[in-house]
């Protein structure tokens, strides 16, 4: 793959869009396969697989092929009297080879995403798909073997313990894109620094939803159910627990419990349109949380479907492991506040969340909340909605992750951007050279100033 970078074979705007309609082509081919593959490894249905995984990618790769060409022009600059007689401009340049790790909860988007900014920002890239979601990874193989050549896109598979000693430590990747939980960002970046390999880490964290007084508390309750339960809360960005101003708790939670019910019937587990857990270990971690709070809705689970119903816990500590740990599971907690500093000292609890959402039709605590607490990104008076603006960076912030992508923004991510100016042999002023003179400095000072 080296060699074949090296070659200049990536490098050119004709190349990087035939690979890009290459990858669309095999994507439609094979969109059937990757549906059943997601339900097969948890239960996804349908409509939200091709919303949070297939559709985002079919939007991702329009908007590149749309943009790519602008993208790779050289941006003209000003330059400076200083510099003078010249002219300035950033151009782009692929980095050479990269490696794309990507996770289980949304095993296409996740993995697809990224790999179009490689591609068309001319780079070769090692992709290595989630053995967590095994079925979904073999479409992912099949796809790409048949749109790139394996010199140009190479699909690993394997354990994600293997990538470490299998591929970090032995190669000298030119960057590394992971997806995935803080504890294993950090190792991935500990395998890296000894090649000084740059790393961007898209994490998670604990997510809030804060809902206030002025809030549309049922419209809140409606947009919050659905983030919290999408992909039964197997997502990075959902809703991890609410912040609810205690003289709207009452209303907000039998709005949750009417909205739960009216998108999931009485027994969420006949429901077709709710996922499962995506292994033994994630059902258990989620389970255990079931015991940290008073069940208000739900609580019901099944280990053998990986089924835990959607859940609404009440009374719940903020020292309790719920609180503590991101949950990554259809599991609720509501936590009622007075103050508006009372919800600070919460948040601060596990900062720099990858997402933070604000309920609330004054305008001055939207501010003061979008202001005071550091986050990803996330939205007003609804959830998730960022992550589908391919002209917005999507991207964490401290323990949520570094590195933003998206767009414009996963080309220049993998791409190094590469300044050059370009002087005039016609003239020179002269100014710089030995000897030099008094006359001279008073004209460096006046040109610098």
């Amino acid at each position: 793959m080296r060699t074949h970078f090296e070659s200049g074979a990536t490098r050119q705007f004709a190349v990087r869009r035939k690979a890009l309609l290459a990858l669309r082509t095999a994507i439609k081919k094979h969109e059937e396969a990757l549906l059943t593959a997601m339900h097969a490894d948890m239960c996804k249905p349908r409509f939200e697989a091709y919303l949070g995984d297939i559709g985002l990618v079919y939007a991702e790769l329009d908007h590149t092929l749309k943009n790519l060409k602008d993208w790779m022009h050289p941006e003209r600059l000003s330059t400076p009297l200083s510099l003078q007689v010249a002219s300035s401009a950033m151009h782009t340049e692929p980095l050479g080879v990269v490696l794309i790790i990507a996770p289980w909860n949304y095993p296409v988007q996740l993995v697809l995403t990224p790999l179009i900014g490689a591609i068309a920002a001319g780079n070769c890239a090692v992709v290595k798909p989630s053995n967590e979601a095994p079925a979904t990874a073999v479409v992912i193989e099949t796809i790409l073997t048949e749109a790139f050549a394996k010199e140009h896109v190479l699909v690993v598979q394997g354990p994600g313990r293997d990538v470490g000693p299998k591929l970090i430590e032995p190669f000298r990747f030119d960057h590394i894109f992971f997806t995935g939980s803080p504890r294993v960002g950090r190792l991935i970046m500990a395998l890296a620094a000894p090649h000084l390999t740059p790393v961007t880490l898209e994490l998670g964290g604990k997510s809030p939803a804060i809902v206030d007084h002025t809030a549309d508390v049922d419209r809140a309750a409606q947009r919050i159910v659905w983030s919290r339960f999408f992909n039964a809360g197997q997502t990075c960005i959902a809703t991890d627990h609410v912040l609810v101003h205690t003289d709207v708790k009452e209303p907000f939670l039998k709005a949750v419990a009417k909205y739960i019910e009216r998108f999931y019937g009485t027994d969420p587990k006949t429901s077709p349109h709710f996922a499962r857990l995506v292994n033994d270990n994630r059902f258990g971690s989620v389970s255990a949380f079931l015991n940290d709070g008073t069940i208000l809705i739900g609580g019901e689970n099944d280990a053998n479907e990986r089924y835990i119903a959607p859940t609404v816990l009440t009374d719940v500590p903020l020292d309790a492991p719920v609180m503590q740990e991101e949950i990554f599971g259809p599991v609720l907690p509501v936590i009622s506040w007075t103050t508006r500093e009372e919800v600070l000292g919460i948040v601060a609890r596990n900062p720099y969340p990858l997402a933070t959402y604000v309920f609330s039709s004054d305008r001055k605590a939207q501010r003061f909340f979008t202001e005071r607490i550091a986050f990803g990104g996330g939205c007003i008076n609804h959830c998730l909605l960022q992550f589908g603006n391919p002209d917005m960076t999507f991207g964490g912030v401290g323990n949520s992750g570094m590195g933003r992508y998206h767009g414009k923004a996963t080309f220049d991510l993998f791409s190094h951007h590469k300044g050059i100016v370009l002087a005039s042999t016609m003239i020179d002023p002269g100014v710089q050279y030995p000897p030099y003179s008094s006359w001279k400095e008073r004209i460096l000072r006046f040109v610098l100033r």
